[in-house]
């Protein structure tokens, strides 16, 4: 049963408050990455302070049904596309078309400020996640190395919306 229908998705209004539980979110849907990528996720980084400050600076959908947090996506508008981040699903959700939906909030937003194109990076290790990313649209345009590393760790991709 496809249980994303009874999932809302919404822009994070202000005064949001929930915090502790959208940062829980993040490190559950993350988790499954530990002694997977190298280096280790920068989920690992966030804190409530942090995440408040990253969402002052971004635009953040969240996912929920029946009132519980299922997801989130941030989304950062650049000169000339807008950048996704810390796509989220509670991991016993998970391929149930909710990221395809906070996606597509993504990508209406992008259209809604006349962007061309969106842009994400995931690491060169989650090849389960590169598929995912194609069916989606998104084409392989670069390798990157964070820091300290000699070999690419992420791959940026991009999609061009019509």
């Amino acid at each position: 049963m496809d249980q994303s229908t009874s999932v809302f998705i919404t822009q994070l209004a202000p005064g949001f408050e929930r915090w502790s539980e959208l940062l829980d979110l993040i490190m559950r849907s993350f988790a499954s990455m530990d002694g997977v990528i190298d280096p280790p996720s920068s989920a690992h980084l966030l804190s409530v302070e942090s995440l408040r400050d990253k969402a002052g600076r971004e635009t953040v959908f969240l996912a929920l049904q029946d009132g519980r947090m299922a997801g989130c996506i941030f989304a950062m508008e650049r000169t000339a596309d807008v950048y996704i981040g810390k796509l989220a699903v509670e991991p016993e959700l998970q391929g149930q078309g909710i990221g395809r939906r906070l996606m597509r909030a993504v990508e209406a937003f992008a259209r809604s400020r006349d962007k061309p194109a969106i842009e994400l990076q995931t690491r060169v290790e989650l090849t389960a996640n590169h598929a995912t990313f194609a069916r989606l649209g998104f084409r392989e345009i670069g390798r990157t190395a964070h820091e300290g590393y000699d070999r690419p760790t992420s791959i940026t991709m991009r999609k061009e919306l019509a």
